[in-house]
């Protein structure tokens, strides 16, 4: 009877000895969503990519309202290997909010994050983290050779062009889903509704530039079907302007409306001050002349757009008094020579 004891005995100081870990290697979140089928391969290729390269590590399967049997799927690999922790949302909110709330729970000095359809190879982690050793803040996989359809990857390599030259970020692949960050990286953003997309430049307005990418080995689909549509491309350029925004001029819109609004007057009164000269100087009429028309509507805009930064300093102006902190990573403290 003392026998069969003890295998279960050792069995539960293994799992107690995983939940005993402080602070893991690394942590690696996935966002599930329908991928009952997939995830038990993932979970053995994430597993012998971790341990080959000797990491303590957590997953955080985090489950995004899945109507299939997924979560079902994570209770049963969290029951076999507690290092596989699970988060499950009552509706599907979105990979942003899953991305949120899984860097939320990360405690590892590294993270990842990677799909969970098997597209992302979990073999590429050691490289990745190797690259955060080497002092990078961010490494971005870069899915050079793509098993997508050309419906998907022409729009896509357009979409990152766009991208990579109003960000100022040479990376190939915004969207690729393995990614590799210091874990004050993941601490340091805030992410929400579809800014999945744009975390590097996210993470470069918070101060981390030491960005990169890696090129990684890209899979064809195994099981189930995209989730993603061609109203990504839309809805991403759309976030695109507002991660520009949010970075470059919501602490100074006037800088943005400000520039808009003296671009539209000076454009307005260079038109309507020509329109002058040409009546009182030659004589010529100017009152069906469309010209007046644009000339009176670019100040007009003008006026709307510099008033509109104006409004926007006097809105903003008092939270940032209240909330604006900055963030000292070093510091030398001065000290007094003593008397002789």
């Amino acid at each position: 009877m003392g026998g069969p004891a003890v295998p279960g005995r050792r069995a539960r100081e293994e799992q107690s000895a995983y939940r005993m870990t402080p602070h893991p290697d690394l942590s690696i979140i996935v966002p599930v969503l329908d991928e009952e089928e997939s995830l038990p391969e993932l979970a053995r290729r994430i597993r012998e990519a971790c341990e080959d390269a000797g990491y303590r590590f957590e997953v955080w399967l985090v489950d995004d309202g899945s109507r299939d049997g997924s979560w079902a799927v994570i209770e049963r690999l969290h029951a076999e290997d507690p290092r596989f922790a699970g988060l499950r949302f009552r509706r599907n909110y979105g990979k942003s909010a899953a991305l949120a709330v899984g860097f939320e729970h990360a405690r590892g000095q590294y993270v990842v994050t990677m799909d969970a359809d098997l597209q992302d190879d979990p073999a590429e982690i050691p490289e990745l983290v190797a690259l955060l050793e080497e002092g990078y803040d961010l490494v971005s996989g870069w899915k050079k050779k793509r098993h997508d359809p050309l419906s998907k990857t022409i729009p896509s390599r357009f979409f990152n062009l766009i991208t990579r030259l109003l960000s100022g970020i040479p990376l190939h692949d915004f969207n690729c889903g393995l990614k590799a960050y210091r874990c004050e990286v993941v601490k340091s953003v805030r992410v929400y509704g579809e800014l999945h997309r744009y975390i590097p430049m996210l993470a470069k307005w918070e101060g981390y530039e030491r960005i990169t990418e890696k090129p990684v080995r890209h899979h064809a689909r195994k099981f189930g079907r995209t989730k993603f549509g061609f109203e990504r491309f839309i809805r991403g350029f759309l976030d695109l302007l507002t991660v520009l925004f949010l970075t470059r001029f919501a602490a100074r819109p006037m800088h943005f409306f400000g520039t808009l609004g003296t671009l539209a007057f000076f454009g307005g009164f260079v038109v309507s001050l020509w329109l002058s000269i040409d009546k009182l100087v030659y004589g010529n009429p100017i009152g069906d002349r469309p010209l007046l028309l644009l000339g009176v509507l670019l100040i007009l805009v003008g006026v709307q757009m510099f008033t509109t930064g104006l409004i926007g300093e006097m809105v903003i102006r008092p939270r940032m008094e209240r909330t604006e902190t900055y963030d000292v990573v070093e510091a030398l403290e001065p000290a007094m020579r003593e008397a002789a």
